[in-house]
């Protein structure tokens, strides 16, 4: 779910829509901001377990959303994590796969197993030394 707040000298309201362009309500209906009032996405907070479906996400914000993931869910204790980001053209797995890459505390990543994702999903198995505390 999307939620929208619309700021204006008046104060701000609400607006939630569960379009997954944010452009429409679950009425049909077009937000269209009131005069002086301007559209602020505001952050949601979600659930962290080992997997991550990235579809719900901007492409611009993926790779900040897997990053925060990936420290938290390392933070939580979690050994693997498989990330989704679908199949398409491949450009957001070799996205993913640079970030992982070049992240410290990731031991070695793949894609997933043919039932769980194939080439549409990546399993991440973090470093246990870092994950544990210890240093490297």
């Amino acid at each position: 779910m999307f939620r929208k707040l619309f700021r204006s000298s008046s104060g701000p309201r609400r607006k939630e829509s569960t379009n997954w362009t944010g452009r429409e309500d679950a009425s049909g209906s077009e937000e269209i901001p009131e005069k002086g009032e301007e559209i602020v996405e505001e952050p949601v907070r979600l659930e962290v377990s080992d997997v991550l479906d990235l579809h719900s996400f901007a492409p611009r914000d993926m790779l900040a959303v897997v990053e925060a993931y990936l420290e938290e869910a390392r933070a939580r204790g979690f050994s693997s994590v498989r990330i989704i980001h679908g199949k398409g053209t491949g450009t957001q797995r070799a996205r993913v796969h640079a970030l992982l890459s070049r992240t410290p505390f990731v031991g070695t990543f793949q894609d997933a197993p043919l039932e769980v994702g194939s080439w549409g999903a990546t399993v991440v198995w973090f470093r246990d030394e870092i994950r544990q505390g210890k240093p490297s």
